[in-house]
């Protein structure tokens, strides 16, 4: 079956190289139909290999709730809560000289600041699928797809009880096909060099794409770039119950401004209490070129995005 699922691949990415400057819906239905692809081959494999000692599935979900109520207090401040879910699952199979490594990462939040209105905390929707073929000792011819978008609208708010539109379902969404070496010297580190990569953005709202976001040309919904990609994925037990781990991309477009590289760094530290109990951190850094916000004076241009969540509540491993 790895041999099958390999040129499946391989023959749909040959498809999408050749139709990419297919326009609008149209390229757009092409690419979600990759996707469909990728996980119908998923499923099949899982059930043609009967054989679950070369699988490690495994995953953690993490619910956290943080509360704050203040009656007459004199020191200031306001009532709020804020509720957080976390889900990551991993699914990698590992046979002779063939690896496939499968993980989905969701999650959602949401914060409510006394009168104020509920307001999207965090919401991330990331697949991704790197399939592995041996040819050194520490190397592995290597491809991968990975799509990102989130679930809910977003919107910025410049004057409270006033909201502007900026991101929505699919809007953006990326989806990034990928072939080169992978070099993973050890069990917890892996090192992807890819000099030929595809990376499509979609902006499917009609008003976001009127306006040109996140780097599409006004009206359109589909924004293709053709470059290099580096991924490195490490992690480690700091300690007894304390893991870490962390995930460094980056993008250079040879046809868009290949000096302008795309970064999205993601680390995490889960530290485990017990069987149910759990404190996580985690950090995202992102910097795209193709994607403008607005600073406090009203300036606007790419800018670096940093986020931060802290969570203390329900885990469970499967």
């Amino acid at each position: 079956m790895p041999k099958e699922f390999l040129y499946h691949f391989l023959n749909m990415t040959y498809i999408y190289s050749r139709k990419s400057k297919t326009k609008h819906k149209g390229e757009m239905k092409k690419q979600v139909s990759l996707l469909i692809l990728l996980l119908s081959a998923s499923t099949l494999f899982a059930q043609n290999d009967q054989d679950t000692t070369y699988w490690d599935i495994n995953g953690n979900t993490t619910v956290t709730f943080n509360q704050v109520s203040l009656t007459n207090w004199a020191a200031g401040g306001e009532s709020s809560y804020s509720l957080n879910g976390l889900l990551v699952w991993n699914a990698n199979y590992k046979k002779a000289k063939t690896s496939w490594e499968n993980t989905l990462e969701t999650g959602y939040g949401i914060v409510k600041i006394e009168n104020e209105q509920m307001k999207k905390a965090d919401d991330r929707l990331e697949i991704s699928s790197k399939y592995g073929y041996q040819t050194g000792k520490y190397w592995y011819y290597t491809a991968l797809l990975s799509f990102k978008t989130q679930y809910a609208e977003g919107y910025n708010y410049p004057v409270e009880g006033n909201r502007e539109l900026i991101s929505d379902f699919m809007s953006p969404a990326y989806i990034l096909l990928s072939l080169g070496m992978d070099h993973k010297p050890t069990d917890n580190f892996s090192l992807l060099l890819s000099p030929i990569t595809g990376k499509t953005t979609i902006v499917a709202n009609d008003t976001l794409s009127a306006a040109g976001a996140f780097g599409v040309e006004p009206g359109k919904t589909i924004f293709n770039e053709y470059g290099g990609f580096i991924k490195t994925v490490y992690e480690t037990n700091l300690m007894e119950n304390v893991s870490f781990n962390t995930k460094l991309e980056l993008f250079s477009a040879y046809n868009n401004e290949p000096q302008n590289i795309d970064i999205n760094w993601e680390s995490m530290v889960n530290m485990k209490i017990n069987d149910y109990l759990s404190a996580n951190i985690q950090l995202r850094l992102i910097y795209d070129d193709d994607i403008m916000i607005e600073d406090a004076d009203g300036n606007t241009g790419p800018r670096t995005q940093f986020k931060e969540v802290f969570g203390l509540g329900f885990s469970y491993n499967f």
